[in-house]
């Protein structure tokens, strides 16, 4: 079982890498959407993973301009910015 010192450092890391890649949302609603993310996970009997859980459940949280649920990453491009008419 993780420490609460352990827990806090994965909150900041997780905090500060969507705050970097939503810098047009808040903070305060960055910080809490990763809280909620928290919540939800952190009786998870496997911790491996749960960085990116939290991570993709609180950008999931946040407020975008993409589609809900429609998740692109670094170096791609969505199936609409390359003309497909999906």
């Amino acid at each position: 079982m993780a420490t609460r010192t352990e827990d806090a450092d994965l909150i900041g890391r997780v905090t500060d890498r969507l705050m970097r890649s939503h810098p047009e949302v808040a903070a305060a609603l960055v910080s809490e959407a990763v809280q909620t993310a928290y919540e939800e996970l952190r009786y998870a009997r496997v911790r491996d993973y749960l960085p990116v859980l939290m991570e993709r459940r609180a950008d999931d949280l946040l407020p975008s301009g993409r589609e809900p649920g429609r998740r692109v990453g670094r170096g791609q491009a969505s199936c609409r910015s390359r003309g497909s008419a999906s």
